[in-house]
């Protein structure tokens, strides 16, 4: 009888512990452990990261970081730290949160456009991902990569099609630029290319002529007459003489530093620069900005006619006037030149 009693103490306890054991498992695994309001919040884990610099991120969002704590050690999280972009959504239980942080990393949508360099380019996209601009900067110069992959430092810009791109938030510099070229090659496709080759142009010069065209105008529907505007004159031998590439080479002089041309003067006409295209004919080296899809393909695509010469409409402004003789441009650039000036613009 006394030895049943010791039997029955003991499973009572037993059942006690477990129910402690269950309880504490309850509590540390299957609780709701969040402490915010939104439907979900990101956290950002460097590579490298260690286990205190992600708790510094959860703490604010959970209710009982111990409890946490603890789980994050049964289960090796700890020790087994990922990097990434994580979501903890309202209502997860540690359990769910460990689970996530560990093996869901997510991937984000990476957009840039209208970078004037690569040096802006790689501050752009460090913004968006964790490699540092300095870094991205370095790897979309180097030089071996340039000569290996047919560029130049004139022509490097162009490599990079700006579009919106699908990226781990850890993606290295390194990855980045490379994901890039298997992006530019995929969009310089035989369809393209071939549409290159039959106007003359090599993919590095319809990349500079659509930089061009883009700064010309950012209308679309206007940009394939203004790209058979500069075919015309390339056919005939006749110099480009395209305004943005005066202000390109102006950029780049010391006297222009951290201004801003609005109005093209005769004395910009006179820099000796390679992208000077009213001394120089032909196509400059390069391109002078990043320039849109729709100017790429405008070039590819560009508008049949006679005209020769456009000019700024006052009347329609963001538009243009195109003429086929120098006499009815001069009448169309005197307009706007006048409207430039009732407007106080003289430099």
């Amino acid at each position: 009888m006394y030895f049943k009693k010791i039997l029955i103490a003991i499973a009572l306890i037993g059942l006690i512990i477990a129910g402690l054991f269950a309880n504490y498992i309850y509590g540390v695994m299957l609780v709701d452990n969040t402490a915010f309001n939104n439907n979900e919040a990101y956290i950002y884990v460097p590579s490298n990261a260690t286990y205190v610099d992600v708790r510094e991120q959860l703490k604010p969002l959970l209710k009982d970081i111990d409890k946490f704590d603890a789980l994050a050690k049964q289960k090796k999280y700890v020790s087994n730290i990922k990097a990434g972009r994580f979501v903890v959504k309202k209502g997860m239980n540690n359990n769910d949160i460990i689970n996530s942080i560990r093996s869901k990393n997510l991937p984000i949508k990476i957009v840039f456009n209208n970078q004037t360099n690569l040096e802006t380019l790689a501050g752009r996209i460090s913004m968006q991902i964790e490699a540092d601009s300095l870094k991205l900067f370095e790897v979309m110069k180097d030089e071996a990569f340039l000569k290996d992959n047919s560029f130049s430092n004139a022509t490097a810009l162009g490599m990079y099609i700006p579009n919106s791109y699908e990226f781990f938030w850890n993606t290295s510099a390194i990855e980045f630029r490379d994901r890039m070229l298997k992006e530019y090659k995929r969009f310089w496709n035989d369809n393209r290319q071939a549409k290159a080759k039959a106007i003359e142009l090599t993919q590095d010069e319809v990349m500079a002529l659509a930089s061009i065209v883009y700064e010309e105008s950012k209308q679309a529907v206007e940009q394939p007459r203004i790209a058979g505007v500069y075919l015309n004159r390339l056919r005939i031998g006749m110099p480009l003489q395209a305004d943005p590439t005066l202000k390109f080479a102006a950029y780049k002089l010391p006297q222009y530093k951290n201004t801003v041309i609005k109005r093209v003067l005769n004395v910009h006409k006179e820099i000796d620069s390679p992208y000077n295209t009213y001394m120089y004919a032909g196509l400059p080296p390069g391109l002078i900005t990043m320039p849109d899809i729709s100017a790429i393909d405008a070039i590819l695509n560009y508008e049949k006619h006679k005209y020769l010469y456009f000019a700024a409409d006052a009347k329609r402004l963001g538009y243009h006037k195109f003429a086929k003789n120098l006499s009815q441009h001069n009448a169309n650039a005197r307009e706007y030149q006048r409207y430039l000036s009732s407007q106080g613009i003289n430099r």
